[in-house]
């Protein structure tokens, strides 16, 4: 039987047709318009893909999206027997404002594993951290904030004022942004994106050493598939802004609402792919105009094979 990994390429066209897409509307201040054309790119390339595939994560239920909502059927053999039953995790276009607005960090992104191992994150917010390989085992959302940034020190042989924490500038970081700075860390906002902050961070060679705070439930659940292939660290805890939310996710994920999620229990399965493309400068390139054909800065991250690839593709 055919693995995931074995259709990298295909996933490397639906996030690169995705970015091609969207990049025509960057700057426009359009958003939803823009997201709509990822949507529709990366559900057209999935049409050809031999494979039995299913939404695990994606742009809604049923009623709310027109396509990749969740438990959508992907691919030419649904139903087949003796072919890959495969689960993908979506965001077409991730960071639709900074899209609309032609910020950096807006991405193309899926995660893709065997059917079951992806989990069907509800969407929700999650409390987050993620470091480089280094500080796998020495970091986790069990401990403190003080506590977390003096164990990267600690490892890493720095001060606690090299240090560089990246968070998402929301409102709801007011106490973790007290907390960084008493300690005396190096804090950086970003405005969206907390799946590219959370790669940078993973990264030995990154511009950050650690991610903390609030960001959306789905998308950790693909920043945990790609940190499994960097061989960082990556935990998460749902957070509910109501209960209407909390209910939502008791009937997705059980009773277990308080647990501490790993890398491993939100992508348990080493036959996974990341896969990114870039839409807006940032953690990757942006889509560019290259004597009238489109140069996409693509990654794909392989969580078996610990590969890392980076691409560039002329369309």
């Amino acid at each position: 039987m055919a693995k995931v990994s074995d259709f990298w390429a295909n996933y490397l066209e639906a996030v690169d047709m995705a970015a091609i897409a969207s990049a025509q509307w960057r700057g426009l201040g359009k958003k939803n318009d823009a997201d709509a054309a990822a949507v529709e790119a990366m559900r057209k390339s999935f049409d050809k893909v031999p494979f039995d595939g299913r939404v695990a994560i994606g742009e809604g239920e049923r009623d709310e999206a027109p396509m990749l909502y969740i438990g959508e059927e992907l691919g030419t053999m649904v139903g087949v027997e003796g072919v890959a039953k495969v689960d993908i995790a979506v965001d077409p276009l991730e960071c639709t404002n900074n899209c609309a607005y032609d910020r950096p960090n807006s991405i193309a992104v899926l995660a893709a594993a065997p059917r079951g191992d992806l989990l069907h994150a509800p969407d929700c917010y999650m409390d987050k951290i993620a470091g480089g390989p280094a500080l796998a085992g020495e970091i986790s959302l069990e401990g403190s904030v003080a506590y977390n940034i003096e164990q990267a020190a600690n490892v890493l042989d720095k001060d606690v004022s090299e240090i560089k924490i990246v968070a998402l500038d929301r409102e709801r970081h007011a106490d973790l942004f007290s907390q960084i700075r008493e300690v005396g860390a190096e804090l950086h906002l970003m405005g969206d994106g907390d799946v590219s902050g959370a790669i940078w961070a993973a990264r030995p060679d990154g511009p950050y050493d650690m991610l903390m705070g609030i960001g959306a439930a789905p998308e950790g659940v693909i920043s945990a598939t790609a940190i499994r292939g960097l061989g960082g660290v990556f935990e998460g805890k749902l957070v509910f802004r109501s209960d209407e939310e909390e209910e939502r996710a008791s009937h997705m994920v059980g009773d277990d609402l308080q647990r501490i999620w790993k890398a491993n229990d939100l992508c348990k399965s080493e036959d996974a792919i990341f896969a990114a493309a870039g839409v807006c400068d940032g953690y990757l390139d942006g889509v560019k105009d290259v004597d009238g054909r489109k140069l996409v800065h693509s990654e794909i991250i392989d969580v078996a094979t610990k590969t890392v690839r980076d691409i560039r593709t002329t369309y």
